[in-house]
């Protein structure tokens, strides 16, 4: 049976989504990311670099956006260039997340760039201050890396507070992200979650790449549930990207470049045409820290893998708990 989906919201039919995690902060774990934005990262240059970012996923097509609380000064970023476009709150739909706070103060070099506390008094606050930039273009707002560990899918003061806030109109809909090996118990329990009988989750938002397909049939399943998908991590913090240096993954960049050619496809976009042939997922994340990334995967968008790639790519998969324990390893840049 169906669950009872929110129905006043939806996601645009335009499968990519640009996601600020890159654009909003100084530091931020993506292979390559020194060359795509330099030296300076000051506040003014990384709006610049935003705004600028911005311009092209708008002009391509992209109406969906994602930011966090714990994304430096992403909500602010975009709440600025969305009243300097002068663009309604319809003409977009605005994703960001609670639980996090950014404690990097702007700093490179910070030994702790971000905290985690999922408490109804955190939900609170954070709703508060994402209100105040972004106001009615709030549209989704979502727990930021739940876990079942965390307790907040237990929490019944904030599940209710949660669902409150939609019906309140302060956000059209609630979701949660999942992160690390213990993400199908998570989006189990989120599936299970009701307070007074309603549903409390409308979007998840999952970790869903080449080489962490793990979720597939889990994602599917929550698809057909009536929740919608966003994929993030699309390009598994630049692994999946032709910015990809990294030592251990030789053998990787060995197999993905000449398939990649043969497709006549870029390796992102490779990556980004994988994620978007699985129907379940009705948003992608690009973190594009350029326009010429903008481009690349807008271009990808509409690009069919033949069975033969599709083949090909599956053997790279790897074990969640490898996959997680690398991106854990991976630098701040």
């Amino acid at each position: 049976m169906l669950r009872s989906m929110n129905r006043s919201f939806d996601l645009p039919r335009y499968r990519l989504g640009l996601g600020l995690a890159a654009l909003g902060r100084p530091a931020y774990i993506t292979l390559g990311r020194d060359a795509d934005l330099g030296a300076d990262r000051s506040v003014s240059a990384m709006y610049d670099r935003a705004s600028t970012v911005l311009d092209a996923a708008w002009q391509a097509g992209v109406r969906y956006f994602d930011v966090a609380r714990s994304y430096g000064r992403a909500e602010e970023f975009l709440a600025r260039w969305l009243e300097a476009r002068a663009l309604p709150a319809s003409a977009v739909v605005v994703g960001s997340k609670w639980g996090y706070r950014y404690t990097a103060d702007w700093r490179m070099d910070a030994a702790v760039h971000e905290q985690k506390e999922l408490s109804l008094q955190r939900f609170r606050t954070q709703l508060t201050e994402s209100k105040a930039l972004l106001g009615d273009r709030l549209a989704l707002y979502q727990i930021h890396s739940a876990t079942v560990e965390s307790g907040c899918l237990d929490d019944e003061r904030l599940l209710a507070a949660l669902v409150e806030g939609r019906e309140n109109g302060r956000y059209s809909a609630v979701g949660l992200t999942l992160t690390g090996e213990g993400s199908r118990a998570t989006l189990e329990r989120a599936l299970a979650a009701r307070t007074g009988g309603i549903p409390v989750f409308d979007v998840v938002q999952a970790t869903f790449n080449v080489l962490e397909p793990s979720l597939a049939d889990a994602l599917r399943d929550a698809r057909r549930d009536g929740l919608r998908i966003v994929a993030k991590e699309v390009f598994a913090n630049g692994r999946l990207a032709p910015g990809n240096r990294r030592a251990d993954d030789a053998g990787l960049r060995a197999v993905l470049e000449p398939l990649a050619r043969t497709a006549g496809l870029s390796v992102d976009q490779l990556a980004l045409a994988w994620v978007l042939s699985h129907s379940f997922v009705d948003v992608a994340l690009s973190g594009a820290a350029t326009p010429t990334q903008v481009a690349s995967h807008c271009a990808a968008v509409a690009r069919a893998l033949p069975e033969q790639v599709l083949d090909a790519l599956r053997p790279l998969a790897e074990p969640p708990a490898r996959y997680w324990t690398v991106r854990a390893s991976l630098p701040w840049t």
